[in-house]
């Protein structure tokens, strides 16, 4: 039999067919070439399947035997990249059953037993996505030890915090990147949620509406490790939801959009912090690019294209949710559509944090053990920024408050001690006491310890403030929970 009689016979549906598929649709139904990357999983699955087979006495021992030599010699020729991949097979899940046929005979064929590509494919992309979450899970936790070095680092130094981009209020450097070590703590638990509802077997299901084969489907969970906290099978119960949920897929874009929005918006902080308009941090060099024209520039692209890869990450889920809203139960050919989108964004979002987490803590030196590079933050213009914004106008209100004034009141009062300040050309601290007292009789001497930087952020001493004895509680609490 000639090859291409054999990759014909591969193809379930050739007898049914009087002609050949136009090469036209074969390049356009395939996906072989993009979801090849799933070999793994489909191996992984296929091994759990026959054994569950032997088993439960639907193929012989011989049978499996077969198939696990089989399945040994493919997985060698795939690592060493001596496997051909063919366009005629269609999808990764034919083009191994084909090999896997040509190999062992019978034995290969009588593996699809009881199943069909619809549930396979599904599963093979639950365990495909379950290891990508690991992996994913595990790069937040680098990130978030990052920021809780730069933090703590950076414990005292004084940063005017923004609102609508204003100066509002002066806060701890490492106060504002503790922000983002929380935001990045709550896509790492959103993770290991969809990670959850991911870990569930839809093989077994087949087509759409189950088998006649006694399978053990639990079986089948137990040896994918598809189990619960307590070690119990998790297995799709409805056989038409196993095969065309693609639930798990939509709520881990979801997830990953959501982390690549909380890396937007530092990136964006970052752009703007190395403007010269700021001067607050620089970014290494290997992280920055020049300009073709203007010889001063230093770009700061990786931030910036951070921002347009969010973008780009948001625009998968929106697909993936557009892909699904009109499909009928059970499987349709939609689906595979689902794989390019979702490959993409598990691709971008680890890029992402592989690359955030090394420009904000920098690479480790292997002669000295230490980490070096990243960013350097330039304290004194951050401190001389918060001067410049009147960030202790509140301070002053709470010292009125404390001296028996109403807030409103004391809200008014301050409002026209700034623009006396503004007039003047001088912080709040830089009025004198008799300006001062005459906004308020009972303002007295120790109000320039409330209108300091420094003493405004010590006076927020309560859970979750800017206090530097309050930021190294969060430093202390976020080491504990990730090992650092």
């Amino acid at each position: 039999m000639s090859q291409n009689q054999l990759d014909k016979k591969s193809q379930a549906w050739s007898a049914l067919f009087s002609e050949p598929m136009s090469d036209l649709v074969k390049r356009y139904t395939s996906s072989v070439f993009f979801d090849k990357r799933l070999w793994q999983a489909d191996i992984s699955g296929s091994l759990a399947h026959a054994e569950m087979l032997a088993a439960q006495g639907i193929i012989s021992d011989a049978d499996l035997a077969a198939i696990l030599n089989g399945m040994a010699t493919l997985r060698k020729e795939i690592e060493t990249g001596t496997f051909e991949w063919k366009l005629d097979l269609e999808d990764v899940h034919l083009n191994i059953e084909a090999r896997l046929t040509q190999l062992v005979g019978d034995a290969g064929k009588r593996l699809h037993t009881g199943r069909s590509r619809n549930d396979q494919v599904a599963t093979d992309v639950r365990l495909w996505l379950r290891g990508e979450i690991d992996l994913i899970e595990a790069l937040l936790v680098d990130l978030q030890k990052a920021l809780v070095d730069v933090a703590e680092k950076h414990v005292n130094v004084i940063l005017p915090g923004f609102t609508h981009l204003q100066v509002a209020q002066p806060v701890s450097f490492g106060h504002h990147l503790l922000a983002y070590v929380e935001m990045f703590s709550r896509d790492s638990e959103r993770m290991a949620e969809v990670r959850s509802r991911v870990n569930r077997l839809p093989l077994g299901a087949a087509a759409l509406a189950g088998t006649s084969y006694p399978l053990d489907r639990q079986r089948v969970a137990r040896t994918l490790g598809m189990v619960d906290a307590a070690g119990a099978p998790q297995v799709c119960q409805n056989s038409l939801d196993a095969v065309s949920d693609r639930d798990f897929a939509i709520e881990f874009t979801a997830a990953a959009s959501l982390c690549m929005v909380h890396i937007s918006r530092l990136s964006e902080e970052l752009v703007l912090w190395m403007s010269q308009n700021f001067g607050f941090v620089k970014i290494a060099d290997r992280f920055t690019t020049g300009s073709s024209i203007m010889p001063q520039k230093k770009n700061p692209d990786v931030p910036e294209l951070a921002r347009g890869k969010t973008g780009r990450v948001v625009g998968h889920l929106m697909g993936l949710i557009t892909l699904m809203k009109g499909q009928p139960l059970a499987y349709n050919k939609d689906n595979q559509e689902d794989k390019e989108p979702l490959f993409d964004t598990v691709d971008t979002l680890k890029d992402t944090l592989r690359i955030f987490s090394e420009m904000i803590g920098g690479q480790r030196n292997p002669a000295t053990g230490q980490k070096e590079g990243g960013i350097s933050v330039n304290a004194q213009a951050m401190e001389q920024a918060a001067l410049r914004g009147y960030a202790t106008a509140t301070d002053l209100a709470d010292y009125l408050v404390k001296k028996g004034l109403p807030f409103r009141d004391a809200h008014e009062t301050v409002a026209h001690a700034v623009k006396a300040a503004i007039a003047h050309q001088v912080d709040l601290s830089e009025l004198p006491l008799a300006v001062l007292q005459g906004f308020n009789a009972s303002i007295g001497s120790d109000v320039f310890d409330a209108l300091s930087l420094r003493g405004s952020l010590n006076a927020r001493n309560t859970l979750g403030g800017t206090a530097p004895q309050q930021v190294l509680q969060q430093i202390a609490r976020h080491r504990a929970r990730l090992g650092a």
